[in-house]
């Protein structure tokens, strides 16, 4: 009977599941404790157990010591954190292995090796009340407030994670993208036009993700510019406001970098593409016929020292009930807002000159708020990357 149960290995290699679980459906590790499929980006279940049961803080721990003794401190310090939590709230069971005292000593340790060192310390001294003669915790505390005294750079409570890579790093992001479609169709994509070369990528972004990103952008929101000169200003052809994300500040708008990539294949990290941008057009807002590639030397989209813009994607993040078309006006057509939706073309040939063709113009706002995201893409880094399927010149 014994050979037919489940071995060390077994449990360490489900344990190995539930991180891969966590990392390829970029997974909330507390909802998924609790028997809940939640993406990080959005708290509604993406699919939904008819029977669902909870780790308990054991489970917890034991995971987190698998990736702990692999020397894989950010998945241990994510699930150390939910065996402390569910610990501090039961009674200890003797068919446990861990321990509150255990996962708080790991726990610390893991966010000294990720650089916390203030939640380190903090643990450390929680051990120490119900553990007050283990010399070597004192020792840790002693260590850990010295590193804090001289305000080491990388001590601070605020770090973020990052991930460990892997072997196939450069085929990760979009593996998981990809599987994160969850078995639905890729993308649709509408031609809108060929010449200028125009798509529409319908279903871009979810619901929660533009909730997410006029979220994020509303405390940063200013007036408009446009380039003057060498310099930027207000204007009144561009009535609207706006603010730059990054990518690094917001998981979202990471995810969306990755999306952006995988249906372009462009390179869209800083510099070889500019931040996001989010446009917030209220009634009457538009703005009138312009290029997005520079059109003169003294640009300042040239201070980036990655060449001109090359392409453009215009991400539609809230519907508008009259009015706010992108029309262009050479080449006689317009395309209404599509709700999550996202508009593709290239501004500048092959040979590097602006398509004056893609003179384009953002209609007024009758009825509605129009939220749109800008990413402009620049030369450099992707000569190689245009894709057949996006390059009718090729």
């Amino acid at each position: 009977m014994e050979s037919s149960l489940p071995k060390l290995e077994d449990l360490r290699g489900a344990a190995h599941g539930l991180m891969r679980l966590q990392d390829v459906y970029n997974l909330h590790v507390e909802s998924l404790v609790r028997g809940h499929f939640q993406q990080i980006s959005d708290p509604v279940d993406f699919y939904k157990l008819s029977v669902s049961d909870m780790l308990s803080g054991d489970d917890c721990f034991l995971v987190g010591k698998v990736a702990y003794d692999l020397e894989d401190y950010y998945h241990s310090v994510l699930w150390f954190e939910e065996a402390v939590r569910l610990f501090r709230g039961t009674e200890w069971s003797p068919e446990n292995e861990g321990t509150l005292e255990d996962a708080l000593d790991h726990l610390a340790f893991s966010h000294f090796k990720t650089g916390n060192i203030s939640h380190a310390l903090s643990l450390s001294r929680e051990l120490l009340l119900h553990d007050p003669m283990n010399r070597r915790v004192h020792f840790n505390v002693e260590k850990y407030e010295k590193l804090l005294n001289e305000n080491l750079p990388a001590t601070s409570s605020g770090l973020t994670l990052k991930r460990p890579d892997g072997i196939y790093l450069r085929t990760r992001n979009a593996y998981e993208q990809l599987c994160q479609t969850k078995g639905s169709q890729p993308i649709r994509r509408e031609i809108i036009s060929l010449q200028p070369y125009v798509v529409l990528f319908h279903g871009f972004v979810t619901q929660a993700e533009a909730k997410n990103i006029r979220k994020y952008a509303m405390p940063g929101l200013r007036r408009s510019v446009v380039a003057s000169g060498m310099n930027q200003a207000t204007a009144e052809y561009r009535i609207s406001k706006s603010a730059w994300l990054k990518e690094s500040a917001h998981e979202v708008v990471g995810k969306l970098d990755q999306r952006i990539t995988l249906v372009t294949g462009l390179n869209v990290q800083p510099p070889y593409a500019e931040y996001l941008q989010v446009v917030n057009y209220g009634i009457g807002g538009h703005y009138e016929p312009h290029f997005d590639h520079a059109t003169s030397d003294s640009s300042p989209l040239y201070r980036l020292k990655t060449g001109n813009r090359v392409a453009t994607i215009m991400i539609y993040l809230s519907p508008v009930q009259a009015g706010g078309s992108t029309a262009f006006i050479y080449a006689n057509f317009s395309v209404p807002v599509v709700q999550n939706a996202a508009l593709f073309w290239w501004n500048l040939h092959k040979n590097g000159q602006g398509n004056v063709d893609t003179l384009h113009a953002g209609c007024p706002v009758i009825v509605g708020n129009k939220w749109v995201a800008n990413k402009w893409v620049h030369e450099y880094e992707q000569e190689f990357r245009r894709r057949c399927s996006l390059n009718p010149e090729e």
